[in-house]
């Protein structure tokens, strides 16, 4: 089975949630490219890579250079005083675990189904996934 978002879905829920306007792009089949507006820089991007997936953890690393990696990880150090900072792990580098089972809202979706993978198409995002027995 197979659940696609379009990425202007994503980019309107992100904006709905955040009030930040944050484009989304494909970067290839397993890279989900980001583009922003930094105040000084310009427009710089990062790429998502979701490398495996393990139950419901998920486990990505992103680059985009020394620079944006460097405020990645800044912005991460924030990210861990805000409610539900217990889904996200920092691994070593450059890599994180997105605990999606943590969340109680998730966690019985994850009582019935098992995520396979999470893919990139020129337009969609694109989760496969199968129920449990």
């Amino acid at each position: 089975m197979q659940f696609n978002l379009s990425y202007p879905e994503v980019g309107q829920f992100i904006h709905d949630k955040t009030g930040k306007d944050i484009p989304l792009a494909f970067g290839g089949p397993h890279t989900l490219r980001i583009a922003y507006s930094v105040p000084l820089m310009g427009s710089v991007g990062l790429d998502i890579n979701v490398e495996r997936i393990n139950g419901s953890d998920i486990f990505l690393s992103y680059s985009g250079g020394a620079g944006i990696e460097f405020m990645v990880r800044t912005a991460l150090g924030q990210v861990k005083k805000q409610p539900g900072a217990e889904l996200l792990s920092i691994l070593d580098g450059n890599r994180l675990m997105l605990s999606l089972g943590k969340n109680p809202q998730l966690a019985p979706v994850f009582d019935r189904i098992e995520i396979k993978d999470i893919h990139f198409s020129e337009t969609n995002i694109m989760i496969d996934f199968v129920p449990k027995p």
